[in-house]
């Protein structure tokens, strides 16, 4: 059950940082995929942070960090 709630908030998560990150535009579907990825990247710098998210509005936060990060990163290295 666990995974299926972090592949959903990592889907809600990646739309909502394309939605952020405007530009060219990598379709809906690379969206979602670099949100499931970038809720893992979330994850990774928050700890670094030693900041914590508790409950469904806070992964969801923590997730769409990570996604714009990851949505920034891609975008640059697809523009060079």
């Amino acid at each position: 059950m666990w995974l299926i709630w972090t592949i959903l908030i990592g889907i809600l998560a990646g739309y909502l940082a394309g939605q952020l990150v405007k530009g060219h535009g990598m379709g809906i579907g690379i969206d979602l995929l670099v949100g499931i990825v970038g809720s893992v990247l979330g994850g990774f710098v928050f700890g670094l942070l030693g900041l914590a998210a508790y409950g469904l509005l806070g992964r969801l936060v923590m997730a769409v960090v990570g996604a714009v990060i990851l949505l920034l990163i891609v975008r640059a290295l697809k523009r060079a």
